[in-house]
């Protein structure tokens, strides 16, 4: 009752926006610290940038490793920046992201926890993949380490040089240290970047899980990014996997 392929033996979840709901504290952390520093920047035509906002966040950020998030989003915004400030600000918002956790602590989805035990329970593997650097602290504090049998994180996606999302080499290196290729794995994600990483790995099922939009409710267009990028199946809860509830791509795992 897991929603997947029989062939499928190892599920592969992205953490922040699939196990937790630690995506709205990085983009707390990020749009605190983006508009600090472009309240007294230029653009590289000379003029004001927009502030930061959730549209960025999701098109520019989300689920790549922060160095990359950061040239992504300044290159939106036309701005040119060395390597120094680039450090500067992933620095400055990885402070804010763990003042945020420290002071609100890590809030787990329930349906998350719900679908990691039956996937446990019916022998699937588990692994976390996630370009953060904060994975081990979010899953302590999230209870969820009994569950994770192996974690790749941004701290090993640097240690090896690896290519962050939305290349797959981080899903691969999951796949990999279960001990299984990508045609027996299946791929869990919450960003759009995540999803084409799953896509571009070729797994077994891409499941995009769209947190933007409730239950019941019209494919958001958060959904359609993510079917767009090559989601094998869209739900909104992992309730939706186990009930059938899922959209809106073309085919579903079954």
């Amino acid at each position: 009752m897991l929603g997947l392929a029989d062939s499928i033996t190892v599920a592969l979840f992205d953490l922040d926006g699939v196990l937790t709901d630690t995506a709205s504290v990085h983009m707390t952390a990020w749009r605190e610290a983006f508009n600090e520093f472009l309240a007294s920047a230029v653009d590289d035509n000379g003029n004001k940038p927009a502030p930061f906002t959730p549209a960025d966040y999701l098109a520019h950020v989300d689920g790549r490793p922060r160095e990359d998030g950061i040239t992504s989003f300044l290159s939106a915004r036309h701005i040119t920046a060395d390597q120094a400030t680039i450090a500067r600000l992933a620095e400055d918002k990885n402070k804010r992201f763990l003042a945020i956790l420290d002071r609100d602590g890590v809030t787990v989805f329930p349906d998350a926890e719900a679908y990691l035990r039956a996937a446990r329970d019916a022998g699937l593997g588990i692994a976390v993949v996630t370009s953060s650097k904060n994975g081990g602290p979010v899953l302590e504090a999230a209870g969820l380490t009994k569950y994770i049998e192996q974690r790749v994180d941004g701290n090993v996606i640097a240690e090896r040089g690896l290519a962050g999302k939305p290349a797959p080499d981080s899903f691969l290196l999951g796949a990999e240290l279960m001990g299984v290729g990508p045609a027996a794995a299946a791929v869990f994600e919450d960003a759009v970047s995540g999803v084409a990483a799953g896509s571009a790995g070729d797994f077994a099922a891409v499941v995009g899980v769209d947190r933007t939009a409730g239950a019941g409710s019209e494919p958001s267009k958060h959904a359609k990014a993510l079917a767009g990028a090559g989601a094998t199946v869209v739900v909104t809860t992992l309730d939706d996997l186990r009930t059938g509830a899922t959209g809106p791509t073309e085919g579903a795992p079954q």
